[in-house]
């Protein structure tokens, strides 16, 4: 490993933090993007899909990002390692942005427009896409998050305060790229050409790449790949990488059978069906590892908690996660984007959650330390549920701003920022307590797998985000006229679910044991 450092840190996070900011930079900015582009008339060079079928879509693809995060994770762990997991990984997701641009190089060099209604290169493009980026990105996003860990010895490491540092520096990556992203990307798209947002989204993948590999000599010694001494280990080491190669055989085989016209795909059926397997599949899960884990009485109620947070989780991610569905559909159709004379492209809207999180989220790890330093620090259930409460906060905004829209009336765009800012808030109160917790409540022998759960039901959430955005995207005039009382519903929703949770943070408190 490089002795070199980085503001005192392994040199290595700073090879890290321009890789997962180019990363994040190229899926905030197409994520900023997307439900646009599908709902756009397609004599704008949109996809004019119907609210409905876009939402679905939508969700779909951003619950595939965080499902295939699991199987990225363990092919990492057990065939290529995480430093080339992380390089292949991005590598497929700038295919991934660069052949969502395909239509727009084309149209360049022809002349074409749309005219004619939506093409299949459009729509097989588009498709093909994102499927590179899911798996893309389930290879990328976990592994760098891990070469992190490694740099500081691993998790035997005693040094927990400059890991903590070494994070925080590396989440700050995160939302630079996020922040930056939607105004460059959005700009392009909305501005000149839909395809040439997507194409700056893969260039900044790329100028990652290039970082990657320039600096790859920050990380020698730390995410290689396993080494399997014993002959038996090999045996076993080989035929699990076969098995590996016969499933992404399959995936790539369905793929190729919908591209070719032998089957199709009906993105509302495909995301209710999902939705029943995953919760069928979590809760399959949970009862082995109650009944058949071999846990001892301890172990179990702390399984329990997670099982129940998960709950609450999953809830609190449906709400957050409109704001690329649903809010990015209000920003643009009934929000008054006019500023000195110039229209604001709508996708810009998305940088404000990572703003808000740049500067707020110093702020809360020094109040959760001052109220700790008193005995005043609220338990983990409790800021779920202030996490929950502020979430219904933000929609109860978005009520008095669907009424505006609803009335005729374009709503002022600082209703949208009130709703992101309790929106980030309600974020920072319930995100990193959910990870943390996850890891100090799971069994040893279990916790790779809760961690995954914990990703389940972030997925889950992505998935009830774009199913409800049809309903709330204002897209009819019946839409528009209950888009009030949706929002409303919203509201009781999750602050109905904060409450609760509060009403019951003290037995869920005495389950949890010793951990806060």
């Amino acid at each position: 490993m490089s002795t070199k450092t980085f503001f005192g840190h392994p040199s290595g996070l700073a090879t890290l933090f321009f890789t997962e900011m180019w990363e994040r930079f190229s899926y905030y900015g197409m994520r900023a993007l997307l439900i646009l582009f599908m709902t756009t008339p397609a004599i704008y060079g949109g996809l004019e899909f119907d609210d409905v079928t876009s939402g679905a879509i939508y969700g779909l693809y951003t619950m595939g990002v965080y499902l295939f995060a699991l199987p990225g994770g363990w092919l990492a762990d057990h065939i290529i390692g995480l430093k080339k997991s992380v390089w292949y990984g991005g590598i497929i997701i700038t295919i991934g942005h660069f052949t969502m641009a395909v239509p727009g190089v084309v149209a360049l060099f022809t002349g074409a427009d749309h005219s004619g209604g939506v093409t299949a290169l459009d729509t097989y493009s588009f498709y093909l896409g994102l499927v590179f980026i899911v798996i893309g990105t389930g290879m990328l996003k976990p592994n760098v998050s891990s070469i992190v860990g490694e740099l500081y010895g691993g998790a035997e490491d005693k040094d927990s305060a400059k890991r903590d540092a070494g994070f925080s520096i590396f989440y700050m990556g995160i939302n630079i790229g996020a922040f930056l992203a939607p105004l460059v990307c959005s700009y392009l798209a909305e501005e000149i050409n839909w395809h040439l947002g997507f194409g700056a989204a893969g260039l900044g993948m790329l100028i990652g790449l290039i970082q990657y590999r320039a600096t790859a000599s920050n990380l020698d010694g730390v995410g290689d790949a396993p080494v399997y001494e014993t002959p038996e280990a090999q045996a076993k080491a080989a035929k699990t990488a076969n098995i590996a190669k016969i499933v992404g055989g399959v995936v790539v085989l369905i793929f190729a059978l919908f591209f070719f016209g032998v089957i199709s795909i009906d993105a509302v059926s495909i995301a209710n069906a999902s939705k029943y397997i995953i919760s069928t599949a979590a809760v399959l899960f949970f009862g082995y590892v109650l009944f058949l884990g071999g846990l001892n009485t301890e172990e179990k109620k702390k399984v329990g908690v997670i099982g129940l947070l998960l709950i609450f989780s999953a809830l609190f991610w449906s709400g957050f996660e409109q704001a690329g569905s649903t809010l990015n559909l209000f920003a643009e159709r009934f929000t008054d984007r006019t500023m000195f004379g110039w229209e604001i492209p709508a996708g810009m809207f998305q940088s404000i959650n990572s703003m808000f999180i740049i500067i707020f989220a110093p702020i809360f790890g020094a109040m959760w330390v001052w109220l700790a330093q008193r005995n005043m620090e609220p338990s983990s259930p409790l800021k779920f549920a202030f996490g929950l409460i502020l979430l219904g906060v933000g929609f109860m905004v978005m009520y008095f701003a669907a009424k505006i829209a609803a009335s005729g009336d374009l709503a002022a765009p600082t209703w949208l920022i009130f709703t992101y800012l309790f929106h980030t808030f309600g974020e920072l109160s319930l995100s990193p307590v959910g990870l943390s917790l996850v890891t100090k409540l799971s069994p040893q022998r279990f916790a790779g797998q809760m961690m995954g759960m914990w990703f389940l039901s972030v997925a889950m959430g992505n998935l009830f985000a774009g199913l409800i955005s049809g309903s709330l995207s204002g897209g009819t005039e019946d839409a528009l006229a209950s888009m009030p009382s949706q929002y409303m519903l919203i509201v009781y929703t999750t602050v109905g679910a904060g409450i609760l949770l509060l009403l019951i943070s003290k037995p869920v408190r005495k389950l949890m044991g010793n951990v806060h």
